[in-house]
């Protein structure tokens, strides 16, 4: 097992495969003109394969693939297959444009549930955040998963002034579909602007579904990130991700890999460690993984606290959303 200097096991491992995404949202990525990892710096199929290999042999049991977004590289189908024979629990989040192409590939490599990122039901607005027209295809795939029977989770980040408003709406939405909604403080990465007065708090939240429902609080998994609710009657439930506001790292059992190979024990951390670097080298990676995941400090990368109002974006050390991984 991965364990760390706090006795935190780790068996959740994050694989971002590129930071390449066909939206462009601004809160993940910096600017319109990004400059994408070059393919040969990329990790290909066989290194991913393998790294995962090493995780799984030191206990992780579950793998989420993320980017920018995973489902357009053009192996993105061939890398699930591989790891789809892994004995693990696999998942992805992605933005759904794609997940149209990927039905049977996912059937197949029976994952059984998907992250969708959605931050409106509004398609003009849509457009706004995301610099992109595809509201009406995210809508359809998301549809399309729930008739494949795989699990839909939608990733709201509410940001304070820009789609606060319709934390109800996507309550509402989950009267009649089974959706488990996400809502996700707002979190500062480089480049995205964040500022301490956008982020619209857990509890900023709770006071604004409070108007229209009484929601039911549910039990928590110790390494669960979010806080679960359900409303009565309703086939689906909703949570929040209070990372800004009410931090969960004392339960935190997940690791990542940027898409270009380095591995971050924490998402705020600032040092990284290159494994894609050493496997091409034939190095022992394990010595490698084991020392990033004992230097994982005890919450937040060790760049700031919970007393969010205080943090200077400018003083973190980090890479954008994108380059990490989601």
């Amino acid at each position: 097992m991965l364990i760390d200097s706090f006795n935190r096991a780790h068996n959740y491992l994050r694989i971002s495969l590129t930071d390449n995404c066909n939206l462009r949202c601004f809160y993940c990525m910096p600017e319109e003109n990004y400059e994408f990892t070059p393919a040969a710096r990329l990790m290909q199929p066989d290194e991913i394969e393998s790294l995962a290999k090493i995780f799984v042999e030191n206990g992780v049991n579950k793998i989420r693939l993320t980017g920018g977004e995973p489902l357009v590289r053009k192996d993105a189908a061939d890398i699930i297959t591989r790891l789809s024979r892994l004995p693990v629990d696999l998942t992805l989040t992605t933005n759904a444009t794609r997940l149209h192409d990927f039905a049977d590939v996912l059937t197949k490599a029976k994952v059984r549930s998907v992250n969708i990122s959605l931050d409106t039901l509004d398609a003009d607005k849509f457009n706004i955040i995301t610099r992109r027209d595809g509201f009406a295809k995210v809508m359809d795939n998301i549809h399309l998963m729930l008739s494949c029977n795989i699990i839909v989770k939608i990733n709201v980040v509410v940001m304070k002034g820009l789609n606060d408003g319709e934390i109800n709406d996507f309550i509402a939405w989950t009267k009649d579909l089974p959706l488990q909604v996400r809502f996700i403080e707002f979190m500062p990465f480089d480049g995205n602007r964040w500022t301490s007065n956008q982020v619209f708090t857990w509890k900023d939240m709770l006071e604004q579904i409070e108007t229209q429902y009484t929601p039911l609080r549910l039990h928590d998994g110790v390494h669960d990130t979010d806080k679960k609710y359900r409303i009565e009657g309703h086939k689906g439930s909703f949570s929040v991700i209070s990372t800004m506001s009410s931090p969960f790292c004392s339960g935190c059992n997940r690791m990542r890999l940027t898409a270009d190979g380095k591995m971050k024990n924490c998402l705020f951390s600032d040092k990284e460690t290159d494994l894609l670097s050493a496997l091409r080298n034939k190095q022992d990676v394990l010595p490698l993984i084991l020392e990033s995941i004992h230097s994982k400090a005890k919450e937040l990368g060790g760049q700031f606290t919970k007393d969010f109002e205080k943090i200077d974006a400018d003083d973190l050390h980090n890479r954008s959303m994108i380059s990490i991984g989601g």
